[in-house]
């Protein structure tokens, strides 16, 4: 059950997002994790406080060499901040990954405020990288963006449903809308795909320690498909793997802080 899954996105210094977030998700859910590093950036819990873009020829180099030799059950896509990096990816994708399904995290802004993807990007992603899409992971500011709808047109489950169709006529096979920014204490998730809606409720937990829940949720499921899960079984392993590193966060940082990806595996502890 173990599961290659090749990670294309961008590092983070503090080590509660990006690769690092994917890194240790895919692996504290018993996968193997790959990557390809697309953007250097110095973060902690308050924000980001600078990027270094890496070589685009570089990402795809990455990206090729561990696909024509480790390969790879699916692929997750975090941090692509321009049209080229996104160009770039989807170039690998259409010619060397065929037929490998694809989690797109459409990652556009930082927990603390920062703008992850440029606002001529957004296009190049709607267009070139949702319909290579196995399922797209967009929160409710994320959905409005990519469709041009006006900020906070989604605030009911109708209105993420609707969302999720929208999206999904966009190219993607599948769409899940997350509810983390609704208000109230019941959260939901809406899961579109061609076998019709899924519903998944949790429940708010008081704290800002909550740094990489994104990332660390498009990893989980990529994890999932690539063990041979179907689509809504893997979203709901990766969500209740996600609601207990919430509750398990070590408390890091002065400001939004990291959760605990190694929940899964502190049995191990002492030994």
């Amino acid at each position: 059950m173990k599961g290659r899954v090749l990670i294309v996105a961008g590092s983070d210094s503090g080590g509660g997002a990006g690769i690092q977030a994917d890194i240790k998700s895919v692996t504290a859910l018993g996968g193997f994790a790959a990557t390809a590093i697309t953007a250097l950036t110095a973060q902690n819990t308050f924000g980001v406080h600078d990027i270094f873009p890496v070589d685009i020829g570089f990402i795809q180099t990455q990206m090729r060499v561990v696909l024509k030799d480790i390969g790879t059950d699916s692929l997750k896509t975090g941090m692509l901040h321009s049209p080229e990096v996104i160009d770039a990816v989807c170039a690998v994708l259409e010619t060397e990954a065929v037929g490998i399904p694809v989690v797109v995290d459409p990652v556009m802004v930082a927990k603390g405020g920062a703008s992850l993807l440029s606002t001529d990007a957004v296009a190049t992603l709607r267009n070139r990288l949702l319909p290579l899409a196995r399922v797209i992971t967009p929160n409710i500011p994320e959905a409005e963006d990519i469709l041009q709808w006006a900020p906070g047109t989604l605030q009911t489950i109708e209105d993420m449903k609707t969302a999720a169709e929208s999206l999904k006529a966009l190219g993607s096979s599948a769409v899940l809308v997350k509810g983390g920014h609704m208000k109230g204490d019941d959260l939901f998730d809406v899961l579109l795909d061609d076998d019709g809606f899924y519903i998944f409720e949790t429940q708010r937990i008081d704290t800002t320690h909550t740094h990489g829940t994104g990332c660390t949720l498009a990893s989980s499921i990529a994890t999932g498909i690539a063990q041979g899960l179907a689509l809504p079984q893997a979203v709901g392993r990766a969500q209740a793997y996600v609601v207990a590193a919430i509750k398990g966060a070590p408390g890091f940082g002065g400001g939004h802080g990291p959760i605990d990806h190694g929940h899964t595996v502190s049995a191990f502890e002492g030994i």
